[in-house]
């Protein structure tokens, strides 16, 4: 059945209005007609109801047909208006068409009129009704135009994806007017397209949950080919319903970003018109996440710059302050001076808050120096003693010699005992530093930072480095010390190690060994004279030991026999080379081992020991004591150190250990020789020089 036409026929003759809107139902199923006597009905009728159509007689009391039509043309300029008269004439025709009316019709006896009148109306209207149509058309593509163009500028201004995802379905919903609008990032760490987000409207259909992974649904088939496409009706493409919502869909790509979805519930719901609107809105939506992705970058770059500028800062700020701690360090003459120097630069800074140094001689490691902070602070930290949370972190520095960051006390675990004080003092980062050198550990760095993980890894370095530094000013200096003083600490030890060499050489002859000493030859080659009961008999064990390579007899008396062994370097050895540790006296029976050793003043003896434990682990330290040797002596040392030659000093050392100056003498020159495998007349040149020189130091002090 056709649209209904409503006809609004004017007459001023009763009764002739009705009887030709009857005519013209008759002759036209879709006409409806409505009768007015006169034109004030007439307009009367035309503001009640919708009219599709008004037929009007000319002449009438009150306003004319062409007045009526001047009338309706107020409100409506392009109604369809026959003017459909008794009275003809040119003029009058002339005169109704330059009015404007849509038809001129003069009446006709007879009923053929009425068809063709009933014709005139249908065309008439149809044309009113398409050129309606089109002008709303393009009124509804200009709005949507518009809105498109106010969406393109939100979207051009948002600054977040999520943002232009949100405002895109949004716009889709509105211009398109579908139940249905959805976008899907594409999230390239899983590989899959996640929801990211839906039309106000739509958020019941669309689960937020739903994700697309590689080959999954006609959404992930679109994006992967990177071409837009429409399916009339989804049902029959196989789908399933749990991935779709609607009968019809149109998904359109974002680049490398996403899709846009729009789905309606009826078949090929989308015309020519909509699928161009949602192309326009996707291509302005990828645009905008274009832009985004490019200013976060850019963001990011900033960022980035940023923080290097301020770590570069930071940086030559640190590396400027370590440098007034080196020039200070390099002229202290002792440990504390370095400490302390130290310690207060670091706190005179607006960088740091306060530092102390923690000495690794004592056990728990306590504070010896500090600056920026008061003493009630480093009492409690005393007082704490192992429960401190700063020993821990000393103590981990110091098995590993690495920089240590306790990065927020705040949460770190064990730290609660200093919360209150971290909100004190201000602090949150506590950075620990070894104090090391090549040789020895002296201790740990304390700094404490405001902020969380307030120090940088190139800060981080440059104070690594400046431990280093101080450990080997610290050296220095105790090094320095024992050479004016002949301070040192005698250590006695007990091992009841099998794989120390004295005890097996105890359990070997059943009977007490001494060495008598130890001679340092180059190639980690060493020279040991050992005595042992005349009775006993060493046998030649060359054979099956691998660490002994020669023996032989340097001289034997009534009670007991001084044997000469050639070894390679033993862990042992390597330890007192290491730590400067001389070796005073040895004496091995049942494999027991008492070793007594003469160490530097400087020397830390825990690591010492520890040194010796980690190759020997079942010996102990029985005593430990402090010495002081006389001057003449000390002075004779560094006189032998400096004037005799390696093979002079050798010669020495050899002997002195076997007896050579004793009378009668203990061994011969011959003995000797051999012993240091050289030629007789070769050892006694170097013996001889050797004993010159030590003569002239006697009689001339040493000016020759």
């Amino acid at each position: 059945m056709s649209q209904p036409i409503t006809v609004l026929v004017v007459d001023n003759e009763p009764g002739y209005a009705d009887l030709a809107g009857s005519m013209l139902e008759r002759e036209h199923d879709a006409i409806e007609a409505i009768a007015a006597t006169g034109a004030d009905e007439a307009l009367a009728a035309f503001d009640r109801r919708d009219v599709d159509c008004i037929v009007s007689e000319y002449e009438m009391p009150t306003l004319s047909g062409l007045e009526l039509l001047e009338r309706v043309r107020e409100d409506d300029p392009d109604l369809p208006f026959i003017l459909y008269t008794g009275r003809g004439s040119e003029e009058l025709a002339s005169e109704a068409i330059a009015a404007g009316v849509t038809q001129y019709f003069q009446k006709e006896p007879g009923e053929e009129q009425y068809a063709l009148l009933a014709n005139q109306i249908t065309n008439a209207v149809s044309q009113y009704r398409a050129e309606t149509e089109l002008r709303e058309s393009e009124r509804r593509y200009e709005r949507t135009l518009t809105t498109l163009h106010e969406t393109t500028r939100d979207l051009m201004r948002a600054e977040t994806k999520d943002e232009i995802y949100q405002s895109a379905v949004d716009t889709a919903g509105e211009i398109l007017d579908v139940p249905v609008a959805a976008a899907y990032a594409f999230e390239p760490t899983d590989g899959v397209l996640a929801h990211a987000a839906s039309m106000r409207e739509s958020r019941e259909l669309v689960d937020p949950e739903m994700t697309f992974e590689r080959g999954e649904g006609l959404v992930w088939e679109a994006f992967s080919e990177g071409e837009s496409a429409y399916y009339e009706d989804v049902q029959g493409t196989g789908v399933e319903r749990a991935q779709t919502w609607s009968r019809s869909e149109l998904i359109v790509p974002l680049g490398t970003h996403g899709v846009l979805v729009a789905g309606t519930e009826d078949v090929d719901g989308f015309d020519e018109t909509m699928t161009e609107l949602l192309h326009i809105l996707a291509a302005n939506t990828e645009a905008a996440l274009d832009r985004a992705e490019r200013e976060q970058l850019l963001r990011e770059h900033d960022r980035t710059l940023t923080q290097q500028n301020e770590e570069l800062t930071r940086l030559n700020h640190t590396n400027e302050i370590v440098r007034e701690i080196n020039h200070g360090v390099a002229q202290a003459s002792t440990r504390d001076e370095i400490e302390t120097r130290v310690c207060d630069r670091l706190a005179d800074t607006e960088r740091y808050l306060f530092a102390w140094i923690a000495t690794s001689d004592d056990d728990p490691p306590t504070p010896t120096a500090w600056a920026g902070v008061d003493a009630a602070y480093i009492d409690r930290i005393r007082d704490d003693g192992d429960c401190a949370p700063e020993v821990g972190v000393i103590r981990e520095t110091l098995a590993t010699e690495q920089v240590q960051v306790v990065r927020n006390v705040l949460e770190a675990d064990g730290w609660a005992p200093r919360r209150k004080d971290a909100l004190t003092y201000g602090y949150q980062t506590v950075l620990s530093v070894p104090l090391v050198d090549d040789e020895r550990r002296y201790g740990a760095l304390l700094v404490h930072v405001p902020g969380v993980d307030a120090i940088t890894d190139s800060e981080r370095e440059v104070l690594g480095e400046l431990g280093e530094t101080i450990g080997h000013a610290i050296r220095s200096v105790e090094q320095t010390r024992a050479m004016l003083t002949d301070s040192r600490v005698e250590l006695e030890l007990t091992s009841h190690d099998e794989r120390l060499l004295v005890n097996r050489l105890s359990e070997r002859i059943g009977g007490p060994i001494t060495l008598e000493g130890v001679i340092d030859r180059a190639d980690d080659e060493v020279v040991v004279f050992v005595s042992v009961p005349s009775t006993a008999e060493l046998g030649s064990i060359t054979e099956g030991w691998a660490s002994v390579e020669t023996l032989s007899v340097v001289s034997g008396g009534e009670d007991e026999t001084l044997f000469e062994v050639t070894l390679s370097s033993t862990p042992f050895l390597d330890v007192l080379r290491t730590y400067d540790v001389q070796l005073r006296e040895a004496t091995a029976e049942d494999g027991t081992t008492s070793l007594v050793l003469e160490v530097p003043h400087h020397v830390e003896t825990r690591s010492l020991i520890e040194g010796v434990q980690d190759s020997y682990p079942d010996t102990e330290l029985d005593a430990r004591r402090e010495t002081t040797g006389t001057r003449s002596a000390r002075q004779v040392d560094t006189y032998l150190e400096e004037r005799l030659t390696d093979k002079q000093f050798e010669a020495l050392q050899a002997a002195h250990y076997s007896g050579f100056f004793e009378w009668p003498r203990e061994s011969t020159g011959e003995d000797l020789a051999d012993a240091l495998d050289v030629s007789p007349p070769t050892y006694h040149y170097h013996l001889r020089a050797a004993e010159r020189k030590l003569v002239t130091l006697a009689f001339d002090g040493g000016s020759n």
